[in-house]
């Protein structure tokens, strides 16, 4: 029997040596070491009739459904991506979905010239298998990048199976991709927070940290001396893709002056503290009905460079007499920079602050954390350093002392060492230090702070606080709960 004629059942019927005998005469390689199903695939491949090539349907069958195949490629898990997700990454760009279809077409191609080149008609789908290799290959990493683009839209707002619809097909990455972002300098101004580490951010909206803050590098704090509490005017850029914050490329001003002169400035450490020598004077004779300025200016004088404490009950009026002192001072001593700093107050306090007191008013109000509460007075403490480094009077009110202890108390690493009332050993020098700045300048200016401590609150904390300041200001005022209540 000739070897065209043998069928899969004949050649099944004879056993191995006939079949080698048979390869060997069509030409086969490998003969000896095959076994005896790979010799009958072998001659049935070599001896079947080649393909007609005018089925145009039969080429066309395949690069449809390898378009379809390669156009609408599966998800995480084998879910195929919607409609939404392919169209959102041609509109992205992505050249997996851009080259889907041309892929499709080349596959389908690529199969066809197989087929007239080839005589292997069963062979045409081990060809589509070693082609799926490379299709499951760009389909995973499409479902990857489909599955990213689906957890930023949850992270949105979006669910699972939710998708834009109507003229927010695109919303999702329109923030991110198709935003215009300006890249042109732009001009801020703000205090510097400086790091430990020599690095810093200027504080564009307040005293707390925000996305706007523009960052400054080691470069510039050590080439103009710059120090924490500067007001710096500059120019900055935005942010880059791998940045969070903008970043300071030129400086203006520090601290209203040139840069250049800020480098030979005296640090605040090294100048000569002394005592008050000039009288902050309360009262006016334009208001005699001011009865507490008059009593403060006969009993307890304030003068430039004191270290005062309010010593108070609860509910005893020290609000009222700080907002006394501040309009006082306005009116009667309009060269002295006025900040009032409240920490842990109420809000409504502040407002009402605010509208009493031209000057500045830095809060942080009860609902903040701790460790807002002491970055706040930290900053505030050191933008008056430089400016009574620049030779300017400061007075700065502070409610209270007793409520930036128990900040600190929290906010501050504990040491191990717990006084009486539960309070940290190291939480207490950070007030310390705050109260001590207080000093009249030999070489000019001064910085003036009168702080409030809270007593009979029933409270061995509030009373270990007030004894550790008890003995650190020079002036004491002390208010009466009994005399409040009959007033």
């Amino acid at each position: 029997m000739a070897a065209p004629q043998l069928g899969r059942t004949q050649l099944e019927e004879k056993d191995r040596d006939d079949l080698a005998q048979i390869a060997s005469a069509l030409g086969i390689k490998g003969v000896a070491k095959a076994d005896k199903a790979v010799l009958i695939e072998k001659i049935l491949e070599e001896t079947m009739a080649p393909e007609p090539k005018e089925s145009a349907p039969r080429d066309s069958k395949p690069k449809t459904s390898s378009r379809s195949s390669s156009a609408a490629p599966l998800g995480a898990g084998g879910e195929p991506l919607s409609e939404w997700e392919i169209e959102l990454a041609e509109h992205e760009g992505t050249p997996i979905a851009a080259d889907a279809r041309v892929e499709g077409e080349s596959r389908g191609r690529d199969r066809g010239d197989r087929n007239d080149r080839t005589d292997r008609g069963d062979r045409n789908d081990r060809g589509d298998r070693n082609d799926r290799g490379d299709r499951n290959f760009r389909d995973r990493n499409f479902s990857d990048g489909g599955r990213n683009r689906r957890r930023r839209g949850r992270r949105r707002g979006g669910g699972r199976d939710e998708g834009p619809q109507g003229d927010d097909r695109y919303e999702l990455e329109q923030v991110e991709s198709n935003e215009p972002v300006s890249n042109e300098p732009v001009k801020v101004e703000g205090y510097l927070d400086l790091r430990d580490e020599g690095y810093g951010f200027l504080r564009i909206g307040g005293y707390l940290p925000t996305r706007n803050d523009s960052y400054v590098s080691v470069r510039f704090t050590r080439q103009y001396g710059l120090r924490k509490g500067d007001h710096i005017t500059g120019l900055s850029r935005p942010a880059g893709r791998n940045e969070k914050n903008p970043a300071l490329l030129e400086v203006y001003t520090v601290n209203g002056g040139d840069p250049e002169k800020a480098r030979n400035r005296k640090k605040f450490e090294d100048l000569t503290p002394l005592f008050p020598d000039e009288k902050l004077g309360l009262s006016t004779s334009g208001d005699p009905l001011n009865m507490t300025a008059r009593i403060i200016d006969l009993i307890s004088p304030i003068g430039k460079g004191q270290r005062g404490i309010i010593v108070s009950p609860p509910k005893a009026g020290k609000t009222t007499v700080m907002k006394t002192i501040a309009t006082s001072i306005e009116k009667n001593h309009p060269e002295v920079k006025l900040i009032v700093l409240l920490i842990d107050e109420r809000p409504e306090e502040v407002t009402d602050m605010r509208r009493t007191v031209k000057g500045e008013v830095i809060a942080s109000t009860f609902d903040r954390p701790s460790d807002e509460h002491t970055a706040v007075a930290e900053l505030a403490i050191e933008k008056a350093k430089r400016m009574v480094e620049a030779g300017e009077d400061v007075v700065i009110i502070l409610d209270g002392i007793t409520r930036l202890s128990r900040a600190y108390n929290l906010a501050a690493p504990a040491t191990g060492r717990i006084m009486s009332g539960g309070i940290d050993a190291g939480a207490l020098y950070p007030p310390k230090k705050f109260f001590g700045a207080a000093r009249n300048i030999e070489e000019g200016g001064s910085l003036t702070i009168l702080a409030t401590a809270l007593v009979e609150t029933n409270s061995r904390m509030d009373e270990a606080i007030f004894e550790e300041f008890k003995g650190t200001g020079n002036m004491e005022l002390r208010l009466d709960r009994r005399l409040a209540e009959r007033r």
